[in-house]
C-alpha cells in the first residue's frame, strides 16, 4: 500500500474518533458542572486543556473562559482545527483521497457524517439542544464504524484504520481521566465522599462504561475500581489496556503481512508493558496524573513513529 493511502486511512479514523471524543468531553464537562457548588464556568478551562484546545481558545478569545464560549469553540468554531465540525470535514477530505480503498458503504457513511454535522452545527447550539447534538455526533461516528466493520476486508487497509481509531481513543480516555484529576474535586476533604462518587460516575458515563462497570463491580461507584476499570480492564472497549491491545494486534498483522518489524512495533510493546505491568494500587501510588502524562507522551510518540515507519507522506 502507498504510504499516502495508509496515512489517509489512519487520519480519517483518528479525526472521526476525535470528533466523537470531543463530544464526550463536552458531556463530561456538562455533567461535572451539575455537581459543582461554585461558578459553572470554572471547570471549562480544564476541559479545554484536556482536549488540547486551550491555547487556541485563548489566542482567539482571550483568557476569560466561559461555558458557552468553550462549547462553541470545541463544537463548531472554524478557527479551531480540532472542532467537531472541522474534524468531520477533515475525515471526509481524507476519505476522498482514499476513496478506492473504501467500500461504498464506508465512504457513504463518512460523507453523510459530514453533511449531517454541517447542518446540525451551522449555527450556535442552544443549551436545550446540546444533549441531542452530542448524541447525534456519537451516533454518526458509530454509523461509520458499523459500515467499516460490516463491509471491509480484514487487510492492511483495515489495520491502518483501526490503529488510528485506537490511538485516538486511548488518548481520549486518558484525557477524560485527567479531567477528573484537575477539576472534579472542590477540596481534598471531598475524596471518598458522596460528591466524589457522583463525579466518578460522571466519568463512567462519558465513556459509555457505566453499564459494564456495574456488571463487573456492582452499583457502588468507588474511585479505585473505576480507575482500574478504565485503565486496566481488557474487556472494556475504551480502557487504556483494551486500546493498547488493539493497536498492538493490528501493528502485528501489518508486520506479518509485510514481513518486517519496525521501530513502532517495539515502541508499542514498551507502551503495553508500561500500561499493563502495574496494578491499580501501584498506579495510584505513583500518581494518576503522572501515570496519564507518561502514557500520553508514549502514545503520541508511537503515533508519530508509525507515520515515519510506514511513510505516510511519501
Amino acid at each position: 500500500m502507498l504510504g499516502k493511502t495508509a496515512g489517509g486511512l489512519f487520519w480519517m479514523f483518528r479525526y472521526l474518533e476525535r470528533s466523537e471524543n470531543t463530544a464526550r468531553l463536552i458531556e463530561a464537562g456538562q455533567r461535572i458542572a451539575l455537581t459543582r457548588s461554585g461558578s459553572v464556568d470554572d471547570e471549562w478551562t480544564s476541559v479545554l486543556q484536556s482536549a488540547g484546545a486551550y491555547a487556541g481558545y485563548v489566542e482567539t478569545h482571550g483568557s476569560e473562559v466561559t461555558r458557552d464560549g468553550a462549547i462553541d469553540w470545541m463544537l463548531r468554531d472554524k478557527d479551531n482545527p480540532s472542532s467537531v465540525l472541522n474534524m468531520a470535514e477533515a475525515a471526509r477530505n481524507n476519505g476522498k483521497t482514499v476513496r478506492t480503498a473504501l467500500t461504498r458503504e464506508a465512504w457513504e457513511s463518512v460523507n453523510e457524517n459530514w453533511m449531517t454535522l454541517k447542518e446540525a452545527l451551522k449555527r450556535k447550539v442552544p443549551e436545550r439542544d446540546l444533549p441531542d447534538v452530542l448524541t447525534l455526533i456519537r451516533q454518526r461516528s458509530a454509523f461509520v464504524r458499523g459500515a467499516m466493520h460490516g463491509t471491509m476486508l480484514r487487510n492492511d487497509i483495515y489495520d491502518f484504520a483501526r490503529i488510528g481509531t485506537f490511538i485516538e481513543r486511548a488518548d481520549n480516555t486518558a484525557r477524560i481521566l485527567d479531567v477528573k484529576y484537575y477539576v472534579l474535586l472542590p477540596s481534598v476533604v471531598s475524596v471518598g465522599s458522596s460528591l466524589d462518587n457522583v463525579q466518578w460516575q460522571t466519568i463512567l458515563r462519558s465513556v459509555s462504561a457505566e453499564g459494564g462497570f456495574h456488571m463487573t463491580f456492582g452499583q457502588d461507584p468507588r474511585p479505585r475500581e473505576i480507575a482500574q476499570f478504565l485503565i486496566l480492564d481488557r474487556r472494556m472497549p475504551r480502557s487504556l489496556a483494551f486500546c493498547v491491545d488493539k493497536i498492538r494486534s493490528n501493528l502485528g498483522y501489518l508486520a506479518d503481512d509485510y514481513g518486517v518489524r519496525l521501530r513502532c512495533h517495539s515502541m508499542c510493546d514498551q507502551l503495553a508493558d508500561h500500561t499493563m505491568s502495574r496494578d491499580i494500587d501501584e498506579i495510584i501510588e505513583m500518581g494518576l496524573h503522572e501515570f496519564i502524562t507518561d502514557f500520553l507522551k508514549s502514545l503520541s510518540a508511537l503515533g508519530g513513529q508509525t507515520e515515519i515507519d510506514y511513510r505516510f507522506y511519501n
